[in-house]
Parts: C-alpha cells; sequence; structure tokens
C-alpha cells in the first residue's frame, strides 16, 4: 500500500474521530446546561388551572365553544412559533459564538475546497436566478403585450355573447308566435300556390271594381246632369207655383162665380205633379212651424227585374225659427244603402244651400242603389 492511499485512509479517520468529540461534547453540555423548552410539553400536556376545580359545569361548557376553542389554539400556536423563533435565535447565536471563542480542533473545519463548492453553487443559483428574473421579464412584457388584444378579444366575445343571448330570445319569440299562429289557423294552411291563385283573384278582382268604379261615376256624372236640369226645372216650376199661389190669392177676392179658378187650380195641380215626377217625391207635410219632411222614391235599376221594390228615403229640414233659414238636417233609410252623409248635410247646412243638400243626398241615394 502506497503512502498516498494510506494518507487517504487515515484522514477520514482523523474526521470522523473529530466529529464524534464534537458529538460527545456537544452532548455533555446539552445536559449541562437547563433547556426548559425540553421540560415544556410535558408541563403544557399535564396543565391545568387551580381554579378548574371551583368552575361551575356552565362555565366549562362556555370553555368548550369550539370558536373559543380555535382561538385559544390560534394564540397558543402563535406561542410556540415565537418560543420556536427565539429557539433558533439563540442556537444560531451559540453556534456563532462556539465557532468564534472555541479552539481550533473543536470548532468545525471549513476547507477552501468547500469555500469554492460553495461559490459554484452560489454562482450555479446565481445563473438560475438570472434566467428566472428574465423569464419572468419577458412574461411580464408579454403580459403587457398581449393585455390589450385579450381585452379586445374578451370584449368581442361578450358582444357575441350578447347578441347569441338576444338572437336566442328572439328565436323563443318566434317560435312561440310560430306555434301561437298554428294553434289559430289549423290545417288547411295557405300555401304559395294557394296564396299566388288568391293574387290573382284579387287582381282581378281589383280591375272589375275598378271598372264599377268609372261605371259608376259615368253615371254619376249623368245623374248629376240631369239633376241640375231637373233642378232647374223645379226652381221654374216653383216661381210658377208661386205665381200661382199670387194668382189664386187674387182670385179669392173675386166672387165664388168666377170661373178663373178652375184653370189655374187644374194648372198648379199639374205642375205639382210634374215636380214629384221629376224629383219622385211622394209625400212633403209640415212637422211643425219650422220643419218640413220630405219622402222620396228611389227606382232600382232596370237590370235588378221588377220584383226588386223601390227604396225610400226621408230628408227633414229644420229652419231656424227667427231668421227661417236651414238650422239643421235629419235624415232616414241611407244607412240601408251603406251611406253616411253627415259631411254633405254639415256642408249644405253651413253654407243655407237646401235645394243642394237635397239634390245632393238624392243623388248619393240613386247611385248607391245603382251599384
Amino acid at each position: 500500500m502506497s503512502s498516498s492511499s494510506r494518507a487517504s485512509l487515515e484522514l477520514p479517520a482523523i474526521e470522523i474521530s473529530q466529529n464524534v468529540r464534537t458529538a460527545q461534547t456537544l452532548k455533555q453540555r446539552l445536559e449541562n446546561s437547563d433547556i426548559q423548552l425540553v421540560k415544556k410539553p410535558v408541563q403544557l400536556n399535564a396543565h391545568r388551572m387551580d381554579s378548574e376545580d371551583e368552575e361551575d359545569p356552565d362555565e366549562r361548557k362556555e370553555t368548550k365553544d369550539p370558536a373559543i376553542v380555535a382561538m385559544e389554539v390560534a394564540d397558543q400556536i402563535t406561542y410556540l412559533r415565537k418560543l420556536k423563533f427565539q429557539y433558533l435565535e439563540q442556537n444560531a447565536k451559540d453556534k456563532y459564538v462556539k465557532s468564534i471563542v472555541s479552539d481550533i480542533d473543536d470548532a468545525p473545519i471549513v476547507t477552501a475546497e468547500q469555500n469554492n463548492e460553495l461559490a459554484l453553487v452560489n454562482e450555479a443559483k446565481k445563473e438560475k436566478l438570472k434566467e428566472a428574473k428574465e423569464r419572468l421579464a419577458e412574461v411580464q412584457n408579454n403580459i403587457r403585450l398581449l393585455a390589450p388584444m385579450v381585452e379586445q378579444d374578451y370584449q368581442q366575445v361578450k358582444l357575441a355573447t350578447e347578441r347569441a343571448n338576444l338572437l336566442s330570445e328572439k328565436i323563443l319569440a318566434a317560435r312561440t308566435q310560430l306555434l301561437l299562429l298554428r294553434q289559430t289557423h289549423p290545417h288547411p294552411r295557405l300555401t304559395i300556390p294557394l296564396a299566388d291563385q288568391k293574387l290573382a283573384d284579387q287582381v282581378t278582382e281589383m280591375q272589375s271594381l275598378s271598372d264599377q268604379v268609372q261605371s259608376a261615376k259615368s253615371r254619376s256624372r249623368t245623374i248629376k246632369t240631369h239633376l241640375k236640369t231637373s233642378t232647374s226645372e223645379l226652381e221654374t216650376l216653383r216661381l210658377e207655383a208661386a205665381e200661382a199661389e199670387k194668382q189664386v190669392a187674387k182670385s179669392s177676392e173675386m166672387e165664388e162665380d168666377d170661373n178663373r179658378l178652375v184653370p189655374l187650380y187644374n194648372w198648379y195641380t199639374a205642375s205639382l205633379a210634374l215636380h214629384r215626377s221629376v224629383t219622385n217625391l211622394e209625400e212633403s207635410h209640415s212637422e211643425s212651424e219650422n220643419e218640413l219632411r220630405l219622402t222620396y222614391r228611389i227606382d232600382p235599376p232596370s237590370s235588378a227585374g221588377t220584383n226588386v221594390p223601390p227604396h225610400r228615403v226621408s230628408i227633414s229640414l229644420i229652419f231656424a225659427p227667427d231668421t227661417k233659414k236651414l238650422a239643421g238636417a235629419t235624415v232616414d233609410g241611407f244607412d240601408e244603402l251603406g251611406l253616411e252623409p253627415g259631411d254633405v248635410v254639415d256642408s249644405h247646412v253651413q253654407v243655407n244651400d237646401v235645394h243642394g243638400l237635397v239634390a245632393a243626398l238624392l243623388a248619393r241615394a240613386r247611385a248607391a242603389i245603382n251599384t
């Protein structure tokens, strides 16, 4: 065995013996020193309050409250941590003092190789720490860069979610409305071909109605022309009736055997019959001093046949007692023809046009019964 190998075997033996002596010395000092921490667990477990025997059962129950027990446990843990910290601090101080004031033989041997190893370990840890800091800085930079994009994506996802919720609500409402429509309109429902056919029929019907409107307008113009002529004739007959009344008034002063009254009476009767035939006036009488009721006959068109009876309408003219002007008018029989002559009555009453009112109402009634 060479001298180098023998020296290498002797060196560990010397270190072991030194460590054994150091351990024995530390054990001896531990036994000689009065450390209270070893005795504290036993005392803590055997701890009992002096006044515990004197407490009431109710107070014992209060001390068993979980909240109170938890607070006491927390206080004890805090106290034990402080004791542990003080112990570690005192132990570190003790080791530091011993390493300074103890002999070289008892002090732990720290060689340059160990220092170099610790330096290398520290350098490696520093490199790892530097790499971790660089990664952390890179992550933070990425977070700063990606945060706005993530926020934008979040806003877009939020808007899309809100739109999806809104569309789902609309879809639910549409399905509900469709279900109601299906319940309201059971089979057979209107299909697209039937709708097209109905549209074509409506177009044809509208064209026919348009033709009827045009024909009604032409008949209305003809009737208006005839009405104007009849109105002028009526005015002439009224003038003649007034003259006849004057003649009758004069003849009443004459003797009873005056032969001129008979021709005048005949002429007046013929004129009145002509007026009735022109305007189809069947009845006219005074309801009161200021109300005149006129009843007219509206003949149906010739195409309706002879079995259709004529329609009768009544017009009541109300005059103001003091001014003898037209104050109002009521009509009867126009509702059966589907007419609402209120606007015609109001417009003619405002201008005090009696002849125009009667002519307009009769024209509308004839136009309605001809259609």
